[in-house]
C-alpha cells in the first residue's frame, strides 16, 4: 500500500466519527420524533421507572425499550441535553459504517470497502438519522449485521454467524419491532428460492428452526415483551402491535401516505450526493444478478422497496432499511465509470453544495408560498442566519471544485471528498440554523416555563417538556397556567383570555388570565 493510499485508508476509517459526532448537540431537538423520544427517556428518571416509557404521563406504545435505555445511559453520564439524547444514534451510525466496511473488505476489496464506508457515513439519509434522537440508526445497524451474518452462514460460515444473526434480530425486536425479523427472514428466503436448489431451501429451513438461535433471540427480547404485556395487557397489544405496526401497513398512519412512486423519488434524495452512481449501477442489474452475493444484495434492496411501496404508511427513513446493500453495490462500481456520466456524477456534489449555499434564498421564496405557522417560522430564517453561513457553504463548494478537478484521483475518492464537505457543512452551519428556525422558539419557551405550571395547547411539541424538565399535559390552560401554542391557533376569543409571555415566529407562550 502506498503512503498516499494508506492515508486515504485511515481518513476513511475515521470519517464516521467526523461525520456523526461534531456539533451533534448544537441544534435543538426536532419535534415530533426527537422530542417524543427524549421526553419519554427523561420521564424514566422522573418516574424512577426504567422498564416502560411514558410521554407526558401517558404510556408510549410506539417503540420497544432499547433506544430509551441507551439514551438513559448517556443522560446519566452527560445530563438531559441534546448530546446525550443523540449519542446512541451517532455511535450506532458509526458502527453501521464500520460494519459495511468490514463486510465489503471481506467479500469485495479494500477499495470497495473504503468507498462503501464513505457512502454510508456521508449520504444524506444515514447522516440525518445518525444525528437524530430516534431508533432508526440503531435499527439499521442491527439489520445490516443480521443480513451480513445471514450471508456468512449461507456461504459455509458455520453456526457462529447464524447465532449472531439471531442476536441482532433480537436486539432489533427490542429496538423497533417485527420489521427487524421480517427483513432478514424474507431476504434470505428469497435468496434461497433464487438459487433453485433444494440444498439452499434446506439450509434456510434449518436456520430458522435453530434451537440455540431461538434461545438467544428469546433471551434478548422476550423478557421485556413479556413484562410489557403483563403490565399493560391488551392495551400494549393494541397500541404497539396492532396500531403502530400492522396499521402502518394497512393504511396511512398519522397522515404519512404517499403514491406508488414515493420511494423512487426518496431513494435518490437519501443517497445524495452519491445519487449519480445509481444509473450506471442499474444498467448492470442483469449482469449483477448472475453473481450470488450481488443477487443477495439486490433482493435485499428489492424486498424493502416493494414492501414499503405497498405499505399504507410511507416515511423517508423506511427506505433506509434497504440502502445498506445499495451502499455496497454503488461502491463496487464507483471507479469503473468513465465518459460523460462520470462528469454528471462528479457534478452532483457541486449541485448539492450549491443548494445548501442557496438554501436561505430558497426558504425566502417558500415563505411567500405558505401561510400561518410555517410562514411565521420561515420569516425568522434570514435573521437567524449565522455570519459564517455563506463563507462556510461557498468555501466548501470552492474546495470541492479543486478536488473534483484532481484527475489523477479516482472518481470515488473525489466524490468522497465532496460528500465529506457536504457532511461538514450540514453539521456546522446548516443543521444548527434550520434547528434554530424551526425549534429554537420551542426551546426558549420551554426554558422560560421551567418550574411553572404549563400545558401544551393545540400544539404537538413534546420537546417543550424536555426543556422545561417536567411533564406537560395536553389540554387547554386553566387560569394562571402557561400554555405553549401556535399563533395560527389563537383566534380573537382565545387572545382575549390570555396574555402573551413570549412569541417568536409562530410559537407562542401564553398565560391564561
Amino acid at each position: 500500500m502506498s503512503a498516499r493510499g494508506g492515508l486515504w485508508h485511515w481518513l476513511v476509517l475515521v470519517l464516521p466519527l467526523a461525520s456523526f459526532l461534531p456539533w451533534l448537540g448544537t441544534p435543538p431537538l426536532f419535534d415530533v420524533d426527537e422530542g417524543a423520544f427524549a421526553e419519554a427517556t427523561r420521564e424514566m428518571f422522573e418516574r424512577g421507572d426504567f422498564l416502560f416509557t411514558y410521554l407526558n404521563g401517558s404510556p408510549r406504545f410506539d417503540k420497544p425499550i432499547l433506544s430509551y435505555w441507551l439514551q438513559a445511559l448517556f443522560v446519566a453520564l452527560l445530563g438531559p441535553n441534546e448530546w446525550a439524547f443523540r449519542m446512541p444514534s451517532a455511535l450506532a451510525a458509526c458502527a453501521w459504517s464500520w460494519a459495511v466496511w468490514q463486510f465489503a473488505k471481506t467479500y469485495f476489496s479494500e477499495d470497495t470497502a473504503n468507498l462503501a464506508l464513505a457512502i454510508t457515513a456521508t449520504a444524506i439519509g444515514p447522516f440525518l438519522i445518525g444525528r437524530a434522537a430516534t431508533a432508526d440508526a440503531l435499527l439499521n445497524l442491527w439489520l445490516a449485521l443480521a443480513c451480513f451474518d445471514a450471508w456468512r452462514h449461507v456461504n459455509g460460515g458455520g453456526k457462529a454467524p447464524l447465532r449472531r444473526c439471531y442476536l441482532w434480530v433480537g436486539l432489533g425486536l427490542l429496538t423497533k419491532g417485527p420489521v427487524a425479523a421480517l427483513i432478514p427472514i424474507a431476504v434470505t428466503l428469497m435468496y434461497a428460492l433464487s438459487t433453485r436448489t433444494s440444498a439452499s431451501i434446506k439450509i434456510w429451513l434449518a436456520a430458522i428452526r435453530d434451537p440455540v438461535g431461538w434461545l438467544i433471540l428469546l433471551a434478548v427480547a422476550a423478557p421485556w415483551y413479556g413484562f410489557a404485556w403483563q403490565r399493560h395487557g391488551m392495551d400494549f397489544i393494541r397500541g404497539f402491535l396492532l396500531h403502530h405496526n400492522l396499521s402502518r401497513f394497512s393504511g396511512p398512519l398519522e397522515g404519512h401516505g404517499g403514491g406508488l412512486f414515493y420511494y423512487l423519488i426518496v431513494i435518490p434524495l437519501l443517497l445524495m450526493p452519491w445519487s449519480g452512481l445509481l444509473v450506471p449501477m442499474l444498467a448492470r442489474l442483469r449482469h449483477d444478478l448472475r453473481d450470488a452475493l450481488t443477487r443477495f444484495l439486490w433482493l435485499w434492496v428489492g424486498f424493502v422497496f416493494v414492501f414499503f411501496t405497498l405499505s399504507g404508511t410511507k416515511l423517508p427513513h423506511y427506505a433506509l432499511y434497504g440502502t445498506t446493500p445499495l451502499f455496497l453495490l454503488l461502491a463496487r462500481r464507483t471507479n469503473a465509470h468513465h465518459g460523460l456520466w462520470s462528469l454528471v456524477t462528479l457534478a452532483l456534489p457541486a449541485l448539492w453544495l450549491l443548494v445548501l449555499a442557496l438554501l436561505p434564498s430558497i426558504i425566502t421564496v417558500l415563505t411567500a408560498q405558505v401561510s400561518g405557522y410555517y410562514q411565521a417560522q420561515f420569516a425568522r430564517a434570514a435573521h437567524q442566519l449565522a455570519p459564517g453561513y455563506y463563507p462556510m457553504t461557498l468555501g466548501a463548494l470552492a474546495v470541492y471544485f479543486v478536488i473534483a478537478n484532481r484527475k489523477a484521483w479516482p472518481i470515488g475518492r473525489r466524490l468522497a471528498g465532496g460528500a465529506a464537505l457536504s457532511s461538514l457543512t450540514l453539521a456546522a452551519v446548516v443543521a444548527p440554523w434550520i434547528g434554530d428556525v424551526l425549534q429554537g422558539p420551542v426551546k426558549t419557551a420551554g426554558l422560560r416555563a421551567r418550574l411553572q405550571p404549563a400545558v401544551l395547547w393545540n400544539f404537538g411539541a413534546p420537546s417543550f417538556s424536555v426543556y422545561r424538565q417536567a411533564v406537560t399535559p395536553v389540554r387547554p390552560p386553566q387560569p394562571g397556567e402557561l400554555a405553549l401554542t401556535r399563533s395560527d391557533r389563537l383566534d380573537a376569543e382565545a387572545l382575549r383570555q390570555v396574555e402573551i409571555v413570549y412569541q417568536a415566529g409562530g410559537v407562542v407562550l401564553v398565560r391564561r388570565r
